[in-house]
């Protein structure tokens, strides 16, 4: 059986100011995430599930989906805010999402088998995606991997970046993900400025999660138990976020699952600011004239 590709696509990118999901950046006017899709195709995936939001659902189903017609068999699911295990309610005020993964978990219903989850606005490479798929393609129940990145080759110029800092095992398996939200380049290292007072120096040879995960379906069981206790810890916080991260570390600690780290000198890059834009554009035009992409993907 082949693996699907869950792509998280709910999000509208407050920062970068527009639905930046189905933004071109190709020569023949492709998104990031048409290159995710061609990538995942030829390295295994037999099927894409895209979690969006119904406000944009037709904007996205022509401008994105459409695009797949006769490639790869395509299904959506939907990221809802209200979309809450019994007796939780949204809090009154409450317009922020709850996170990568109460997005992950809105596909529960629909993926049967060994999946990838994405984002939608992260170039992830080629040989990302075939190391992804040929792990799947054998993986037994929680049996997890993620795609290491060096962080340094994942830093914005145009501001600061959240990142889940990884620490690696000697065997190669995932220990630990730390998450930090202010990440800046300040020269030789990285710095976590969440505490302007005290900065986290980080090196830049770091492995980092992109969100690049590859799970087994019976991740979805874990993510029913595990909301309702998030929920009753930090539902009430206003900009509260349930990160996919934080539930594979609990399943690590916990002896639940192990998830082993794919390391990939593949390119990262992204459209976290408008600013990030013309360089992906550039670095994709790179790639395209390497001959690693055709310059019409579809």
């Amino acid at each position: 059986m082949k693996p699907t590709l869950v792509v998280l696509a709910a999000g509208m990118g407050s920062r970068y100011g527009g639905l930046k999901q189905v933004d071109p950046v190709g020569p023949s006017g492709e998104a990031i995430l048409d290159y995710s899709v061609f990538d995942a195709v030829r390295g295994g995936f037999g099927k894409v599930v895209f979690i969006i939001r119904k406000d944009f659902e037709a904007e996205f189903k022509e401008k994105v989906g459409a695009k797949y017609e006769g490639l790869v068999p395509v299904e959506y699911c939907y990221q809802d805010i209200t979309d809450l295990p019994a007796p939780y309610k949204v809090p009154e005020g409450r317009t922020k999402p709850w996170g990568t993964a109460h997005a992950t978990r809105a596909a529960r219903y629909v993926v049967k088998e060994p999946f990838a989850v994405i984002n939608a606005d992260d170039f992830y490479g080629r040989d990302a995606f075939a190391k992804l798929g040929a792990f799947l393609a054998s993986a037994k129940p929680m049996d997890f991997a993620m795609v290491g990145y060096k962080l340094e080759l994942t830093l914005s110029e145009n501001g600061s970046v959240a990142r889940g800092i990884c620490t690696v095992g000697d065997d190669g398996s995932l220990k630990a993900v730390t998450e930090m939200t202010k990440l800046v380049k300040a020269g030789d290292a990285a710095e976590n400025r969440e505490n302007p007072d005290s900065p986290v120096k980080v090196p830049l040879d770091s492995r980092v999660s992109m969100n690049l995960w590859g799970f087994t379906p019976e991740l979805f069981a874990e993510l029913e138990q595990r909301f309702p206790k998030w929920l009753a810890e930090n539902g009430a916080k206003e900009k509260s976020e349930w990160y996919i991260p934080f539930v594979v570390d609990e399943l690590i600690h916990e002896g639940k699952a192990t998830c082993r780290v794919l390391p990939t000198e593949s390119s990262w890059f992204g459209v976290t600011y408008r600013e990030d834009k013309p360089f992906v554009m550039a670095e994709i035009g790179k790639l395209v004239d390497a001959g690693e992409y055709p310059r019409k993907l579809f």
